[in-house]
């Protein structure tokens, strides 16, 4: 069996050991950018009234500076990306002792009109998202959530497929996730995709050879005058007023397309370097390869198409150095061959932008899949079924309860079963049904989950366990779930639900409540439902003598030397023991 942790203490020590190599080269190389400096000073001056000498000697000197100059960033990259990886280990250290609870939690995607995610603990601290969560970009972080929440029950055989195989590939996992933490963005890809999209060009075609004609008679001016051919020296000078001109008379929009893409720099390089991990990585499950080749193009990698972009908003970039905005704008028109160069790139890939987006941010949301599968080497794949018991697991218990205190239940329930559930508070009546809840939850997705065995025939969830009244939408809390229950009724009309219910119509007295909820019991049955409800009305289990297909379950709790006590197990039948009198007065609350 897999052992993640010691994976991750292996590698932390690894790229700490790596990172503190890559930092002495670093020293070395500012050396010996210091000795190149002051040996090209020291020369030049020796040599000064030497040209032929000095010249070369400042030459040379410049170009080893700038040869350690670039070793030195890319060492320093290099050093930057192994940080990212020990620190990527480290906090997959943190969670797997259980301490996950200041990572983002999500709350921003619960949605108390959704099918089940208010009820579960998907989201909040400590939710499944919470110690899921291993994305790095917004739109991917997007996707998690559509995922988890999508109650898709088609094609779950692929993303199981798709998640084992990102599960064998922790390394490349890791290489995704450092790369794309290395680059901070601010602007969210959907608003880089309307901007694409909506885009209006400015420079004529003309602007495609022009900017090369014209820095080539720059050059052939310098050189005719230098060799004296041209005496009037005053043109070079009126030349580069030329340029200025040529360039004023589109700077307004160049400004424009520049203060744009000062924005989307940094997203672009990012795309690339994440692209370029794709395209070179080999996926055999049919899912990762589709996502593979959706970022194919006819003529080159997507990846390299997202670099030249780069290049050319990098380069736009520099118009801000003053000295290259004088010289390069008035004998090279540099703004608009690089404007030029952005709104072809424009024009020819805004349209499959959204694509490529689509794609990194499906990856960042499979990565957090892949690692929690690999994080839970115990957990198992259900068997996915086309027939026979809805839900038939060994062993099932929740997923983010501590594996040394959890206890686990058997489960089988057919379709068109109905499960009554007692217990006395505290019992685990509660955890129960988010436990079967997020075991429907996680088998749609594709993942494994927390049991030893598992057949499972898949089936949407919609639950109703937590209402809450609302004063802005002047609501009751008994309204509320009234509503809550009635969009339970139109959903189940439409397609099978699993539904999970915990102790419904609580804002109405025990009389009503009682006789309300075995009509809506019986209605769910009438309509075929498969589902649990949990209560404290014991009246509510005389259902399982009238129709066929409910059946009684309880979680006991029993008084032991004036003890509480619990075991937590799921058995067959009615609660006897009720423990609210007991707590009352042991708390010295009565």
């Amino acid at each position: 069996m897999k052992t993640p942790l010691k994976y991750y203490k292996k590698h932390k020590k690894k790229y700490q050991a790596e990172a503190k190599s890559l930092y002495k080269q670093m020293a070395g190389l500012s050396t010996l950018r210091v000795l190149t400096f002051l040996i090209t000073v020291f020369g030049v001056y020796f040599f000064f009234n030497t040209w032929q000498i000095a010249a070369p000697i400042a030459v040379f000197g410049i170009v080893v500076f700038i040869y350690l100059l670039s070793k030195y960033t890319d060492i320093k990259r290099l050093r930057a990306f192994k940080k990212a990886l020990v620190v990527i280990n480290e906090e997959e250290i943190e969670i797997t002792s259980g301490d996950f609870h200041s990572r983002a939690d999500g709350m921003e995607f619960q949605d108390a009109t959704h099918f089940y995610s208010l009820d579960i603990d998907l989201f909040g601290r400590g939710s499944f998202f919470q110690c899921i969560n291993r994305t790095t970009i917004k739109e991917g972080t997007q996707k998690l959530a559509d995922v988890l929440k999508a109650n898709n029950i088609e094609d779950i055989n692929l993303r199981q497929e798709a998640i084992k195989e990102l599960d064998s590939k922790p390394k490349w996992r890791q290489y995704y996730s450092a790369t794309s933490n290395l680059v901070h963005i601010e602007t969210p890809a959907k608003h880089i995709i309307s901007w694409l999209q909506n885009y209006k060009p400015f420079l004529p075609k003309i602007m495609s050879w022009l900017p090369i004609a014209f820095g080539l008679s720059s050059v052939a001016i310098f050189l005719l005058t230098v060799l004296g051919v041209i005496t009037n020296q005053t043109l070079i000078g009126y030349w580069l007023l030329v340029g200025f001109a040529i360039t004023g008379s589109h700077l307004k929009k160049i400004n424009s397309l520049a203060s744009n893409t000062d924005k989307v720099r940094d997203t672009f390089r990012q795309y690339a370097f994440l692209l370029d991990l794709i395209e070179n990585e080999t996926f055999s499950s049919e899912l990762l390869q589709a996502k593979q080749k959706q970022i194919q193009s006819v003529d080159k990698k997507a990846s390299a198409i997202f670099k030249d972009l780069s290049k050319a908003l990098d380069a736009l970039d520099n118009r801000n150095n003053i000295i290259g905005a004088i010289f390069g704008n008035g004998y090279f028109l540099t703004d608009i061959s690089n404007s030029y160069k952005i709104q072809q790139w424009i024009f020819k890939y805004a349209d499959k932008v959204s694509d490529w987006f689509e794609v990194v941010s499906f990856f960042d949301a499979y990565n957090s899949l892949g690692n929690y599968a690999y994080n839970h080497p115990d957990f198992v794949y259900p068997e996915v079924k086309n027939q026979g018991e809805i839900i038939k697991a060994q062993q099932l218990a929740h997923p983010l309860l501590n594996k040394e205190k959890r206890v686990d239940s058997d489960l089988t329930i057919d379709n068109e079963q109905f499960f009554i559930v007692t217990g006395a508070n505290m019992a685990g009546k509660s955890t129960f049904l988010r436990t079967v809840s997020l075991h429907i939850v996680m088998a749609n997705v594709g993942l494994p989950i927390c049991a030893k065995s598992s057949n499972y025939v898949p089936v949407k969830l919609i639950t109703s366990m937590r209402t809450s009244d609302s004063l802005t939408d002047d609501s009751s809390y008994f309204f509320s779930e009234l509503t809550r229950l009635k969009f339970i009724v139109d959903a189940i009309q439409k397609e099978p639900y699993f539904i999970v219910l915990d102790e419904i119509l609580k804002g109405t007295n025990s009389t009503d409540k009682a006789i309300g909820s075995k009509k809506f019991v019986e209605k769910l049955v009438a309509s075929n439902a498969t589902g649990i409800i949990a209560t404290h009305d014991l009246s509510l289990c005389n259902i399982e003598d009238e129709l066929d297909d409910v059946k009684n379950y309880f979680f006991d709790a029993q008084i032991i030397n004036d003890e509480l006590h619990f075991d937590y197990k799921l058995k067959e039948g009615i609660c006897q023991n009720m423990n609210a009198s007991f707590l009352l007065k042991k708390m010295n609350i009565v």
